[in-house]
């Protein structure tokens, strides 16, 4: 690379002795047109995490919320013989309903959204329907997981101190 350098520097001397050479490479220039997208890459990853840790603490809060609301329920469902994963269930799938629906709204929107994005771009991949599988189902088992603490307190917990506080 070198030498091919200065042979070319040393012809540019020879029929443009005044004019100093530029030159420029071609991976240098792709990797200063992609700085930008890969920085903004980097900005979105940032926020979608953070979007997700402030879900969850949602999430966590609401599960709470419903639980302490329906301990009275979950106390008498306990004396009447339900088990404790049956009470789990129970807590938790109103809240993987939420999760599935806003799914289901949000997929199309994704998808129309990142086909606008890619569209400036001339070399692209065509977006595949397993990405938006993969995505909702990982959201669905960060909710479950999120969701599951609490239920699974909430089920194994004695009835009668869900009960002796009427």
């Amino acid at each position: 690379m070198k030498n091919s350098l200065e042979s070319i520097e040393a012809t540019w001397k020879k029929f443009a002795p005044g004019q100093p050479i530029r030159y420029s490479f071609l991976d240098e220039g792709y990797a200063r047109m992609f700085t930008s997208v890969q920085r903004k890459g980097g900005i979105f990853t940032t926020f979608a995490v953070l979007a997700i840790v402030i879900a969850c603490l949602g999430l966590f809060a609401l599960s709470a919320f419903m639980a302490e609301q329906r301990s009275k329920e979950i106390g008498i469902r306990k004396v009447l013989g339900a088990s404790a994963s049956g009470i789990a269930t129970m807590l938790s799938v109103n809240f993987i309903k939420s999760v599935a629906l806003a799914i289901l709204i949000a997929s199309p929107i994704g998808w129309w959204a990142m086909n606008k994005w890619l569209q400036g771009f001339a070399y692209r991949k065509p977006l595949e329907w397993w990405i938006f599988a993969a995505a909702g189902i990982s959201a669905i088992l960060i909710a479950l997981i999120t969701v599951s603490f609490q239920s699974i307190k909430a089920a194994i917990i004695n009835p009668v101190r869900s009960l002796r506080t009427e």
